[in-house]
């Protein structure tokens, strides 16, 4: 029977999620409701509030109520209006005002957000179950991968490729988000958020942050940190454990490699049935993304977003393909190709980190990468590597600096913002709320007001689409210069 391939499943899923979510947007996203007590019925509305009128559209929420005091209160939601008092989302306006957010949930909703609520939980089961698996394939496959390389010296010289590789590409990518935003200066153009009040996110200073994660490198519990799936405890911990493996040797060292060759197989395979289920994931997330998200936050800030997506394509379609031609010697269309799953379900769900088991599962079976050559460089670029997290934040600092001081940084100003940037994206990843963390320490490092890190938060959940899978696809170069790099070491078979 024809089956297609994965990858074409897969976008398949995304074009159907897409045209889904858009046509509930355009046709269910509007809805106005009044409720009113009735005296002597049972009324779901929160005590003390007698009417209520709730306007929703995808763009903006509008709950007026009025309390048994005849009191008459507005709340508004809209993530790009400038005015004061405006909330810019409902998680925010639950924080001050929770009796408005149940009479919504309950009464106002528009069609097109109650379903693409129960798309997004469809999908998020798909994403769990990515999860479920995740740190027991990180842990099995790191354990035979570096038991494979047979001694420290082998793993010391892996690890110094990969950190190379994962620094240089990340500075690649500071400086391409850097030229492109002095190119097309975002901020200096006709925007409405200009005089925005956001919420602020707290800064923590870099040296805090990176130290943080060196102590993350050491947890006080292993098995705690597997249960929260603190991935760089686990990383730290199994390498660890698999160099004294080698180190003691004989049987046991042969017993440790066989269990962790079997769990290997086993976590593969479950891995392998939870693929099959990758294009309903995918459609789920797409359609509930592009059923609630409206267009005026992409209106308003237009060329933000032209600035975000140009630099991310020339670094994802320009320089890393020629680091794959010409340092790993691989075809960068085939590559791509073979990588095709693992960076549409990046896209779909914006985690690296759920992500990670197919983007294994795809560099070992479709790109043809050696386990011993993945198991270490992918799980180890879903924690530090993030070339388009680092990219994406240099670019918001700039358009933020040109929408505050109404001119460009200058050169001194910039190359901070490129060193920053680099430091945070390897101290911040795998952290929760790393983009907005990283963010606050470059803000800090350059004198911006941290306020201003709001505004750019009405469009973050689609650029972290994209920058997710630039993440995901660095990484997935990475094992391939690697492993060109350790067989090029390897040595040559005699031919007496």
């Amino acid at each position: 029977m024809f089956r297609l391939a994965l990858h074409w499943q897969l976008l398949i899923g995304m074009i159907f999620g897409t045209i889904l979510g858009v046509t509930l947007n355009i046709t269910a996203s509007n809805r106005t409701t009044t409720v009113v007590r009735q005296p002597g019925t049972p009324s779901e509305l929160p005590r003390g509030i007698d009417s209520a009128t709730i306007h929703d559209t995808s763009g903006s929420t509008v709950i007026q109520y009025v309390n048994d005091q005849g009191e008459q209160i507005k709340r508004v939601v809209d993530p790009v209006d400038p005015q004061a008092g405006v909330f810019r989302s409902i998680e925010t306006l639950a924080a001050v005002d929770p009796a408005a957010v149940a009479i919504y949930e309950t009464y106002g909703m528009s069609v097109a957000k109650q379903v693409g609520g129960w798309l997004q939980r469809l999908g998020g089961l798909f994403l769990r179950m990515l999860q479920m698996v995740a740190v027991p394939l990180i842990i099995t496959s790191l354990l035979t991968g570096v038991l494979g390389l047979g001694s420290s010296q082998g793993l010391g010289r892996m690890f110094r490729r990969t950190l190379t590789y994962y620094i240089c590409t990340s500075m690649l990518a500071i400086t391409t988000g850097l030229l492109v935003v002095n190119v097309v200066r975002p901020g200096l153009k006709d925007n409405v958020v200009a005089r925005a009040h956001p919420d602020a996110h707290e800064a923590e200073s870099l040296i805090n942050v990176l130290f943080a994660q060196l102590e993350a490198m050491i947890p006080k519990n292993p098995f705690a940190a597997v249960v929260d799936s603190n991935f760089l405890s686990v990383i730290a911990f199994t390498i660890a454990f698999a160099l004294f493996t080698i180190s003691v040797g004989g049987k046991t060292a042969e017993r440790i490699g066989d269990a962790a060759k079997a769990g290997f197989d086993v976590m593969m395979a479950m891995t392998m049935a939870i693929i099959k289920l990758a294009p309903l994931g995918v459609l789920f997330l797409i359609a509930a993304v592009t059923a609630t998200q409206g267009t005026s936050v992409f209106m308003a800030l237009a060329w933000y977003v032209v600035a975000v997506a140009v630099a991310l394509a020339i670094h994802s379609l320009i320089t890393l393909p020629l680091i794959l031609k010409f340092i790993a010697k691989r075809s960068p269309v085939e590559f791509f190709k073979a990588m095709s799953p693992a960076l549409l379900t990046a896209f779909s769900s914006a985690s690296s980190n759920g992500t990670l088991p197919l983007t294994m599962s795809s560099v070992e079976e479709r790109a043809g990468i050696s386990n011993r050559t993945g198991s270490f460089v992918l799980p180890l670029g879903a924690t530090i590597n993030m070339d388009g997290t680092a990219l994406y934040e240099a670019v918001a600092v700039l358009f933020i600096a040109q929408l505050h001081f109404e001119r460009n940084l200058e050169m001194s100003e910039q190359i901070v913002v490129a060193l920053t940037a680099l430091l945070a994206s390897v101290g911040a990843a795998g952290i929760p709320h790393a983009g907005l963390v990283m963010m606050a320490i470059i803000l800090n490092a350059v004198g911006l007001p941290l306020e201003m890190q709001g505004i750019i938060l009405a469009v973050d959940r689609v650029l972290d689409m994209c920058r997710t899978s630039v993440n995901v696809w660095s990484d997935s170069c990475g094992c391939a210069v690697v492993e060109a790099l350790e067989l090029a070491d390897a040595p040559k078979p005699s031919t007496e």
